[in-house]
């Protein structure tokens, strides 16, 4: 049965679709979570509860369209929700210019992929959401302000600081691995 069946099934109830359909999407899905959340726990909670809301709006779901970007717009913001509801940093952050500096591009392509997820898990939680929210997901920082409750002005600030603090992470990361290849 093809992913259209298995929608059409979801939308008439069936349970055992539901479970075809979450297992079906379950990588792809938590792949998204995993971006938003530090630890497998909280990104499988994101993930449940966007599940949760998919076959709740299932039924409004237009078969005309591809399903995963409706599911992904379900995950994001779900994560979004998380966030506001687990924020523990309103206080933290003071509102401040920083510089937008250069980034060496190259040095991102030879980072294997938990390497750059470790890395970015390294990323205070703001700078994280706003980073993926823009960088990634392609939202304007008028969107990330409205979903988030934050201003544009901070999210913007916060993207700022997410890509200085990343530059960073990066040249750490390759001076610690040149380390190593020294030692041995």
């Amino acid at each position: 049965m093809g992913e259209a069946g298995i929608i059409k099934n979801c939308k008439s109830g069936k349970i055992k679709h539901q479970e075809i359909l979450y297992k079906h999407f379950y990588s792809y899905a938590m792949g998204i979570c995993l971006r938003y959340a530090y630890t497998k726990t909280d990104a499988s909670e994101i993930l449940n509860d966007s599940f949760l809301k998919v076959f709740k709006g299932i039924n409004s779901f237009s078969e005309e369209l591809p399903f995963k970007p409706w599911l992904r717009k379900i995950i994001v913001n779900t994560a979004i929700d998380y966030y506001r509801k687990n924020t523990r940093f309103s206080h933290i952050l003071e509102i401040e210019q920083a510089e937008n500096e250069g980034f060496n591009i190259d040095a991102i392509d030879t980072l294997a992929y938990y390497d750059l997820k470790n890395i970015l898990d390294e990323l205070p939680e703001p700078y994280r959401l706003i980073f993926n929210l823009y960088e990634i997901e392609g939202y304007t920082h008028k969107e990330i302000a409205e979903k988030t409750g934050l201003n544009e002005s901070t999210s913007r600030s916060y993207l700022t600081r997410a890509k200085k603090k990343l530059r960073i992470l990066v040249e750490n990361y390759f001076e610690l691995k040149n380390e190593r290849k020294i030692r041995t």
